[in-house]
């Protein structure tokens, strides 16, 4: 059932754990967008890369659960070139979902080798295309519903690069959080507004 009363902000970031309901509410938001009119359209901009057997059956899995979820929601393969898909994309009468922002930094931050050779801590080697999504999020012409994990809740990683990442995303999360008109963290299934209102 298409909940139509669930308001689309002109942007906003959608936070939790694993398998906290993100997803299902970027997809709801969505479905609202499309029956609001028909002339709305609807994207994904996929991030997900299969690197092995189980997570090329875990991305069919979810593109399969997403055709029957949302029908009307077109997908878009993209791990890396983030920014310049949602330029393309994003129209005023386009919703577009990216899922998921964590995927996209981990994409942006392999192989770590090449990190490791330059000596560079992880979390310093990418910010120019964190601040250039960021300026397409701002300047997209219609709605942007990012998603993202929180992942800092937990125990300090042991490992240097495992803290390296966590530091990157939790500051490139708080940058998406201040850019975006609404934040929504989602714990078991329900959204609390942590900025912007429902």
């Amino acid at each position: 059932m298409v909940d139509v009363s669930l308001a689309v902000a002109r942007s906003e970031f959608i936070l939790g754990g694993q398998k906290s309901g993100k997803s299902r509410r970027a997809e709801s938001l969505a479905q609202g967008w499309l029956a609001a009119s028909g002339a709305h359209q609807a994207v994904m901009i996929a991030t997900a890369q299969p690197w092995d057997a189980e997570m090329k059956e875990r991305i069919a899995r979810h593109q399969s659960d997403r055709a029957e979820r949302v029908p009307g929601m077109r997908t878009v393969e993209e791990p890396q070139a983030l920014s310049a898909a949602l330029r393309q994309h994003s129209t005023p009468e386009t919703l577009v979902v990216v899922d998921c922002l964590t995927l996209w930094l981990t994409n942006c931050l392999m192989p770590m080798t090449e990190v490791e050779e330059l000596n560079m801590p992880p979390a310093l080697a990418c910010p120019s295309k964190a601040a250039i999504l960021l300026e397409a999020i701002i300047t997209a012409p219609g709605p942007v519903v990012v998603v993202g994990n929180e992942i800092g809740l937990g125990v300090i990683p042991m490992g240097r690069q495992v803290r390296a990442f966590v530091d990157a995303l939790g500051r490139l999360n708080q940058d998406v959080a201040k850019t975006c008109e609404r934040v929504t963290l989602m714990v078991a299934g329900l959204p609390l507004n942590l900025k912007g209102g429902a």
